[in-house]
């Protein structure tokens, strides 16, 4: 989590990133604890495909006569982009046979025993409930370096490399220490507070930007029988989507730092504390959605939609994700997070947004370079157009959007992006430390503080004692902000 200028390395910050950063699409959901399990540090293996020639139309040298393999998690998504890359990779390679494509909602059950194999795909789409850590995943050495296709020629222009046309701040994201980049986020994904300005309207109210307003706004809500909150009770890492910009928000962008820093003491920062208990209080006032403790995201989000509930903190995917039980008029739209109040650090509009879907080449495939000329092939125009047409997003790829018609979700998400300006904060605890982020801080304790059974000291406490012990567990790689 934190959100300052990292990377510095690399000669721009995060806020210069997002600064420039013109428009937003989708998704990433937190990482998952990947395998105490999984083969340790040797990346050579005898298995691998032989090398193609390299030429201007193959600029990674693919083997012109080796199938590539791709496993893509099949969430909120879906899997039609995926197979349109596809095809226009078979029409380039046809040599290659059909791409080896499957499709998996859990990622980590059916890869790591791959990986512990020695033989994982030659792409995967690291994404969903069930992800495998990244941190662990980099720390092992798993990971392929993408230096070779960032500096390979791009896929509409030879004379420009891939890097060249990515969004601002995707190829920092998938670094983690150093110059090499393990991680290539496909999609652009904002996270905050979705809500239908028609049910607002009906309670005739606007966003609320003090959490005093928040609470009113709540309560005009239930007593016309409507829940102020819902979440995704079975998944609540879900939470800090909303939660920990808006901590930022409350106590500055360097509280997140040193929560991701894993620094002493870093949770008990008033900020946190303040934010727990506003968190809390929509518990204590009877503003959370009946049963929702109990839901997942995908049933959270379905009684949203059908006006249970006003708020839901998800990333920008759920546009797509909720389509299929979304009115025509439902006016989706997000807002960053609400704030205490006018003593808060950073400014109401303070949102969080950064790279998202994570994409990986393991060091360990049989065809790595096949892997790689398929992203380069996801990582052109046609592709890009092709994703944000079908699933409401923007992708990695700076630009695609000409003649395509944004959808409401990812016009009030530009809309949302405007609005922070340089106050966008993007949290790395999820990517650092999957296994904290999601079965301790979430499970353990967050789903406990939004049902009433974890007090917010208690839930300071709690987290702040994972924390020191993530930060002293040796057999953890540890990172840390430049």
């Amino acid at each position: 989590m934190g959100s300052s200028a990292q990377n510095k390395q690399n000669g721009v910050g995060r806020r210069d990133l997002i600064k420039r950063s013109a428009a937003l699409g989708l998704v990433a959901v937190p990482t998952m604890s990947f395998l105490s399990a999984c083969a340790s540090g040797d990346s050579d293996s005898g298995n691998k495909v032989e090398k193609g020639k390299k030429t201007e139309k193959n600029p990674l040298g693919v083997n012109e006569s080796a199938q590539v393999e791709f496993v893509l998690f099949d969430g909120g998504f879906g899997k039609e982009y995926a197979e349109d890359a596809n095809k226009i990779y078979e029409k380039n390679f046809p040599k290659a046979g059909k791409v080896k494509f499957t499709t998996t909602q859990t990622i980590q059950p059916v890869l790591q025993p791959r990986f512990n194999g020695g033989t994982p795909p030659d792409l995967i789409d690291n994404s969903g409930k069930d992800q495998m850590d990244m941190g662990v995943l980099v720390g092992k050495k798993q990971l392929s370096d993408l230096t070779t296709l960032l500096d390979s020629a791009s896929y509409d222009d030879p004379n420009k490399k891939v890097r060249d046309t990515l969004r601002p701040g995707i190829v920092e994201m998938g670094q983690f220490e150093g110059e090499q980049v393990w991680i290539l986020y496909y999609a652009y994904t904002l996270y905050g507070v979705w809500y239908s300005q028609k049910a607002l309207d009906g309670l005739d109210e606007t966003y609320p930007e003090t959490w005093d307003d928040m609470l009113k706004v709540c309560e005009k809500a239930k007593r016309k029988g409507i829940a102020g909150w819902t979440y995704a009770g079975k998944h609540p890492y879900y939470l800090p989507f909303s939660l920990y910009p808006m901590i930022a928000k409350r106590g500055g962008r360097e509280v997140l730092d040193a929560i991701d820093n894993l620094e002493p003491n870093a949770w008990k920062h008033p900020a946190v504390k303040e934010c727990f208990e506003a968190y809390y209080e929509l518990f204590k006032k009877g503003y959370i959605l009946k049963g929702t403790p109990g839901l997942d995201h995908i049933q959270s989000q379905t009684e949203w939609t059908k006006g249970k509930a006003l708020f839901i903190p998800n990333g920008s995917w759920v546009e797509n994700e909720a389509a299929s039980t979304m009115p025509k008029d439902f006016g989706l739209t997000v807002s960053a997070p609400t704030g205490i109040d006018s003593s808060d650090k950073m400014p109401f509009g303070t949102i969080w947004a950064s790279g998202g879907e994570p994409f990986i080449v393991p060091a360990k495939a049989k065809n790595p370079e096949g892997g790689m000329e398929l992203l380069r092939t996801m990582l052109s125009e046609e592709s890009s157009k092709n994703f944000t047409s079908k699933v409401k997003s923007l992708t990695a790829f700076d630009g695609g959007t000409t003649g395509i018609d944004l959808s409401p979700g990812l016009k009030a998400g530009v809309a949302a992006l405007e609005k922070a300006g340089e106050n966008v904060v993007n949290p790395r605890l999820q990517d650092w430390y999957g296994q904290l982020q999601r079965e301790q801080i979430g499970v353990a304790v967050l789903s406990g503080l939004l049902a009433g059974s974890v007090t917010p000291a208690e839930a300071v406490k709690r987290i702040q004692d994972f924390a020191d012990a993530t930060a002293k567990d040796d057999s953890i790689k540890h990172y840390k902000h430049q």
